[in-house]
């Protein structure tokens, strides 16, 4: 796969991938496109429940049905990537890193499911867990394609986080099940605001916590129709997103947009963008005119419900996460110091190690980071 074709495909999946958060029924073909652009033959989105022990194909393709029956009732329980301990999110393995290749050749699973189907090996992910279960995204190698390498780890790393983002959405708003009326009460349900633009950024849909916080006045206005932020870079970054959508050159979901607003108050908040070019996003209700989907969340207000899964997901020790919380909720390194009662130094000792194992450069991104743990729904 040359450099050229590769990326086209990876931006055809990647679309598609964001047009089944409107529709799920698209999701057997985008399996079979994923499977298609890291070098597979076949490929499932399942769900593994540890408590009862048992999985659930919910999306496939390049499987027989009839086979799809058999290792449900029968082979999933010799299933080693079912039956290994669960790997980190976003991790690729295949047979070979969950146990000796040998092994997995003589067992049931192989001999009696995957063998007779002419299956081989398999690149497989953890798209997301919780305590009790976890979604999995598996790739299937014949013995043509051969053994899962380091090529397909790479294109399959390429593609899990815009499955996670796009399933993440679909459980949020489920628009595909929404019209009209329906629609409205939905997108109503939403904690965050959530703003349908047009390509001019003008203002198609806005939900009712929308309207609340274009009546305060703050961060964000309506002008004549428009989408208008107080910060004008802000204004700015939006324009260029709906241009590039207009213009045909944004691939959605290609770029994460999340854009910080600062309220007069120093309260701030996250808009997070999401284009929506073209495909099943134009043919839903009153959004089709939709260039982009904008969602504004406080984030002060809008910590996680169980801030302990951002201390997991970054192996936070528990000061630190304090420290990170505190960064979001009140601000700067001497306003931290102060409500924790702690010298500055010490605050900036714990928030370089949060920069260390999150990632981030500003306190802008953490932010961002914890602002995108939190549920769009209203509790």
């Amino acid at each position: 796969m040359n450099t050229m074709s590769e990326s086209q495909k990876l931006i055809e999946a990647i679309s598609d991938i964001y047009d089944a958060t409107l529709n799920p029924a698209l999701w057997s073909g985008v399996v079979a496109k994923i499977a298609a652009f890291v070098g597979g033959q076949a490929g499932g989105l399942a769900v593994h429940d540890s408590v009862q022990r048992n999985v659930n194909v919910f999306y496939d393709a390049g499987f027989d049905p009839q086979c799809i029956q058999i290792y449900l009732a029968t082979y999933s329980k010799f299933d080693p990537v079912v039956t290994a301990p669960l790997f980190d999110t976003g991790q690729v393995v295949s047979v070979a890193n969950l146990m000796p290749f040998d092994d997995y050749l003589q067992g049931r699973f192989y001999r009696e499911w995957a063998r007779p189907q002419g299956w081989l090996d398999s690149a497989n992910a953890v798209i997301e867990k919780s305590g009790t279960s976890s979604t999995l995204l598996r790739i299937v190698t014949n013995k043509t394609s051969g053994m899962v390498g380091d090529d397909m780890r790479r294109r399959l790393a390429l593609v899990i986080p815009h499955v996670r983002r796009a399933i993440r959405i679909g459980k949020s708003i489920h628009l595909e099940h929404a019209q009209g009326a329906m629609l409205a009460e939905t997108l109503d349900g939403l904690s965050a605001s959530l703003f349908f633009l047009d390509a001019r950024g003008r203002i198609v849909h806005a939900n009712a916590a929308a309207h609340d916080i274009l009546a305060a006045g703050d961060v964000l206005h309506a002008a004549g129709g428009q989408f208008v932020a107080r910060d004008p870079l802000v204004n700015q970054a939006l324009r260029d997103i709906l241009a590039a959508v207009q213009r045909g050159d944004a691939a959605p979901g290609v770029r994460d947009v999340a854009l910080v607003l600062t309220a007069h108050d120093g309260e701030r908040y996250v808009a997070h963008v999401l284009p929506l070019g073209t495909g099943e996003r134009r043919r839903v209700g009153m959004a089709y005119k939709a260039a982009a989907a904008v969602f504004v969340r406080k984030a002060a207000l809008q910590l996680p419900a169980h801030a302990g899964i951002v201390g997991e997901a970054y192996r936070l020790t528990p000061t630190e996460l304090r420290v990170l919380l505190a960064v979001v909720d009140v601000g700067g390194v001497p306003e931290v110091a102060s409500s924790l009662g702690v010298a500055d130094s010490t605050i900036k000792t714990h928030l370089g190690r949060v920069f260390e194992k999150t990632g981030a450069r500003r306190q802008a991104d953490l932010v961002k980071l914890v602002a995108g743990f939190s549920t769009p729904l209203s509790h």
